[in-house]
């Protein structure tokens, strides 16, 4: 065991070899906890931006374990497609398409009022939808399509959904973050980057550490109340997020890219599995929990993450 702990964090640290597809086969080989087909038969998971890439791995991922999936998408039409090739992959699987564009707050809400109709309860929620525009762009309410994506719209659907949350007993919110994440402190001073030259992989790589920050503080709020909250990362897999948004980068590590079922595989994991609903607040990849930063200049105060709430609750009008 304290062979493969010493290797695992050799992987971490050395970061190609641990976010690449090598990192993923070969802690594969000493993973013991698999979750069985049909653990989930008979819960809901909803998950943003099921569409294409790891949002579609998951929602395979997830009826493969038996679960209702509701896959919310901005591009109904291609969710659809997605949709098509989920059943294709797995006959029979109870999987819908909701709109939702997580940019938008009233369409965040709309959904969410939709899903408080239909259902009962709801074991989890994976916070997938993702951007990176080459340049700063607001949304229709003003907020930086980043910050809107990855951070407020999540916020607000969580704070939407917890009644079914807490009404399922076990529940899961998942945020997919990302390894880069770690280039980057929490900047509550600038959430919306308004200040100096846009930069939209840094603005992602902000956004992501915000939604690590959010994670943590969702655990304290829901404790207690038969839900846990983790985020995680993927590593470096091969998904338009990257052959599209970062196609030097794609070419360069094409060939150990990972596919979109691995770089899918904690998320789904994370929901269906017994061990995560013990634990919240945590930072994953690769089924195992990881630090939330190495550099000293990334590590995030109380009082800084308790201005991240503060910021989301005014801008979601949730204060």
């Amino acid at each position: 065991m304290r062979l493969t702990g010493a290797l695992d964090t050799l992987l971490d640290r050395t970061i190609v070899p641990g976010y690449s597809r090598i990192g993923y086969v070969v802690r594969r080989t000493w993973w013991s906890d698999d979750v069985p087909d049909g653990a989930l038969a008979g819960r809901t998971v909803a998950v943003t931006g099921a569409n294409s890439g790891l949002g579609a791995a998951t929602t395979l991922g997830l009826a493969r374990l038996g679960a209702s999936v509701r896959m919310l998408c901005r591009d109904t039409a291609r969710g659809e497609q997605a949709r098509a090739d989920v059943l294709a992959a797995c006959p029979g699987a109870d999987v819908e398409v909701e709109e939702c564009d997580l940019s938008d707050l009233k369409s965040v809400r709309a959904v969410a009022a939709r899903l408080r109709d239909a259902l009962p309860g709801l074991r989890g929620v994976v916070h997938n939808a993702g951007v990176l525009p080459p340049e700063r762009t607001e949304t229709a309410a003003g907020h930086e399509l980043t910050v809107a994506t990855h951070v407020l719209g999540p916020h607000l659907l969580t704070a939407e959904l917890r009644p079914l949350l807490v009404a399922d007993g076990d529940a899961r919110v998942v945020f997919v973050s990302s390894g880069g994440m770690y280039t980057q402190p929490l900047r509550i001073d600038d959430p919306e980057y308004r200040r100096g030259d846009y930069n939209g992989t840094k603005a992602y790589a902000r956004t992501k550490r915000m939604q690590v920050v959010l994670a943590g503080l969702w655990a304290q709020r829901l404790a207690g109340l038969g839900a846990s909250v983790h985020a995680m990362h993927p590593g470096w897999a091969d998904t338009p997020g990257i052959t599209d948004s970062l196609p030097g980068f794609a070419r360069v590590v094409g060939p150990i890219l990972r596919s979109a079922d691995e770089g899918a595989d904690t998320a789904v994991w994370l929901v269906g599995a017994p061990a995560p609903g013990r634990t919240t607040g945590l930072f994953w990849q690769d089924r195992a929990p990881r630090p939330t930063s190495y550099l000293p200049f990334t590590v995030t105060s109380e009082a800084d993450a308790e201005r991240l709430w503060d910021y989301c609750a005014e801008a979601t009008g949730l204060a």
